[in-house]
């Protein structure tokens, strides 16, 4: 009998889910249905998606005792009986279909013990990389514990239909990382920085893994050592493998929520992760989503996402990290 590839049992997973379970079901059909609309941002675009399903998310609390107080949505005691899973990583991660979605095909890859989120384990960028080689319809991203993550205390991943968020085709662009941005490289690989798209961003890319990991240690050192903590920085990351390279964008951030974040006059509920970091905006509340413009987007990122100084602080480290 023909083994099924991971693509394959996913897709399955998926056609199951959909058919079988029916918080799922109606959660993908309203999802057909959603308010999108387009804003270019200087050379980037931005989507904006009108979700309701977004205010659970949205509206979490991740303070430890919030965590404490409610059962954990991602260990199997803590989930629907009719929510199914594949096994991945010699059983070290269960893929599900996300019952929230905000893309039409929408995964959460989490692991089975109850761990928390973080990259101190470097095994965790390279489970992340050979995810991205065996399911390359998707983009696998990663919130970290302070950048959006709605289950920080359990880590996990989630990946999204490709063709979704608009930075990933953006970024593939080979004139976006002209020589002068690249800050180390060679004929199979680079990693690079670019302020072009509205938001100070590192990209790295290669055609070999072990590469691609080695220039993510580096900046994750760089980082570690410009914010002056040596815990997980804060960042989301977009991962995608595409004609046999691995795609690996960083965005470092240095708030979590903006200032006007929350509900009443002159608030907005928005708490973005690393699907806004991708273009991709999902707005839980329609008042919000009609009054958004490229120029309060813009004031976003700029309040969310690193500055100039900082990002210069975290290449001359990356030098640094480079030489120990």
């Amino acid at each position: 009998m023909t083994t099924k590839s991971l693509a394959q049992q996913v897709e399955a997973l998926e056609m199951r889910q959909k058919d079988n379970w029916p918080l799922a079901c109606s959660n993908y059909a309203a999802l057909d249905n959603a308010q999108v609309r387009d804003l270019p941002l200087g050379e980037s675009l931005v989507v904006l998606e009108y979700n309701p399903e977004r205010r659970r998310s949205a509206e979490a609390p991740v303070d430890a005792a919030a965590l404490a107080a409610r059962p954990c949505f991602l260990c199997r005691s803590g989930q629907p009986a009719e929510q199914e899973m594949v096994e991945w990583g010699s059983g070290r991660y269960k893929i599900q279909v996300n019952p929230y979605p905000i893309f039409p095909r929408h995964l959460t890859i989490s692991a089975t013990e109850h761990v928390a989120q973080s990259l101190y384990d470097p095994r965790r960028v390279g489970d992340m990389f050979a995810l991205a080689r065996e399911l390359q319809d998707y983009v696998i991203f990663y919130n970290g514990p302070r950048c959006g993550a709605s289950a920080p205390h359990h880590f996990h991943y989630q990946a999204g239909m490709k063709g979704i968020m608009p930075l990933c085709d953006e970024v593939m662009n080979e004139l976006a990382w002209p020589d002068e941005n690249r800050i180390e490289g060679n004929d199979e690989g680079f990693i690079a920085y670019s302020q072009r798209f509205g938001r100070f961003l590192f990209m790295i890319k290669s055609e070999q893994q072990v590469q691609a990991e080695l220039y993510f240690a580096r900046l994750q050192v760089a980082m570690m050592m410009s914010s002056g903590q040596m815990d997980e920085p804060m960042q989301n990351l977009l991962c995608w493998v595409a004609d046999g390279e691995y795609y690996l964008v960083v965005v470092p951030r240095r708030k979590h929520r903006p200032d006007c974040y929350g509900r009443g006059e002159g608030k907005m509920l928005l708490s973005p992760a690393s699907t806004e970091m991708g273009g991709l905006w999902v707005i839980a509340v329609k008042e919000d989503y009609d009054r958004l413009t490229a120029p309060v987007l813009q004031k976003l990122y700029d309040e969310l996402c690193i500055d100039n100084a900082t990002a210069v602080s975290i290449i001359d480290n990356y030098f640094k990290a480079k030489s120990l």
